[in-house]
């Protein structure tokens, strides 16, 4: 069996707004981490919980990204590196929550990597 998309994140250029936009759209329940300035996107059973955040003008642009969960995120970088794609976020530590990493597919998709 295939390895699981795990998350999805909206990285926006006015977080308020896309909060305001989406929750209202799709009924989602959020939760804001003042701490992170990240917002828990939580949409139930059957589906997949996401995130979204404050795009920053020279760190993160706005962008739509789903993450995978693999078993091994170096070994998974790696191979994404050997298969054509462009790491854009090496293997990063999320304290007491988890380690991702991002990469651009040979088209320039950004794909998020998770691993707890």
């Amino acid at each position: 069996m295939g390895n699981p998309v795990v998350h999805f994140e909206i990285c926006a250029k006015d977080m308020n707004k896309a909060r305001e936009f989406y929750g209202k759209l799709f009924d989602w329940d959020l939760k804001h981490c003042e701490a992170m300035n990240y917002t828990m996107i939580e949409v139930g059973e059957g589906g997949i919980g996401g995130g979204i955040m404050q795009a920053e003008e020279g760190k993160f642009p706005p962008y739509v990204a789903f993450y995978v969960q693999v078993d091994d995120l170096e070994t998974s970088v790696k191979k994404a590196e050997e298969l054509g794609g462009v790491i854009i976020c090496p293997p990063t530590s999320i304290p007491n929550i988890g380690r991702f990493a991002m990469f651009n597919d040979p088209d320039g998709n950004m794909i998020g990597l998770w691993s707890k």
